[in-house]
């Protein structure tokens, strides 16, 4: 009996190992899996940038109409983002403490993000004589990168000009 599992056994390791089995990572590069990574097309903050950049060649041809069209599908898929950062981070909490990082620096690159969107998006409203369209985006601004950063101050000092507020931040620094 003993003998006869042995010769099974090695009868079927023998066709194993000659049965031209194709190999899964000889396949194509893992790359080409990972859509949603790439420059050009994805869920990812390259696309964002990429919907900023053409929003700013839209303005500079004097194309507000489409520069506030590129702004909100970049605004739009940088809320996604920071939601599917958010719930990923919270998946892994505890777990493994290398996804959460990952997720929180993109998070904090996609929350930089939208604090730019949204003043751009301000300023553009702003030409458009829309100042009530901008506050809120204003505010959101600096909510969201607090008085203590750049944008924040940006936002507060652009809330200050169009009279939202009136008391000047005391702790502003160079903005250029």
């Amino acid at each position: 009996m003993f003998l006869r599992f042995s010769k099974t056994t090695f009868v079927l390791m023998a066709g194993l190992f000659f049965c031209p089995i194709p190999m899964l990572a000889e396949g194509s590069p893992s790359s080409n899996y990972k859509v949603l990574a790439s420059e050009k097309v994805g869920l990812n903050l390259f696309t964002v940038k990429s919907l900023i950049d053409k929003g700013d060649k839209s303005i500079s041809e004097n194309d507000l109409e489409m520069a506030r069209e590129h702004f909100d599908q970049a605004r739009v898929l940088t809320r996604q983002l920071l939601g599917f950062y958010r719930d990923v981070n919270g998946a892994f909490r505890g777990i493994d403490a290398r996804i959460p990082r990952e997720m929180d620096s993109k998070g904090r690159q996609a929350t930089l993000l939208l604090a730019k969107i949204n003043l751009r998006l301000a300023s553009l409203f702003r030409k458009q004589k829309q100042p009530e369209i901008a506050v809120p985006l204003l505010v959101e601004v600096v909510r969201l990168m607090t008085p203590t950063k750049l944008e924040g101050q940006k936002a507060y000092q652009m809330l200050l000009e169009l009279g939202f507020v009136e008391t000047p931040y005391a702790g502003v620094r160079d903005m250029n």
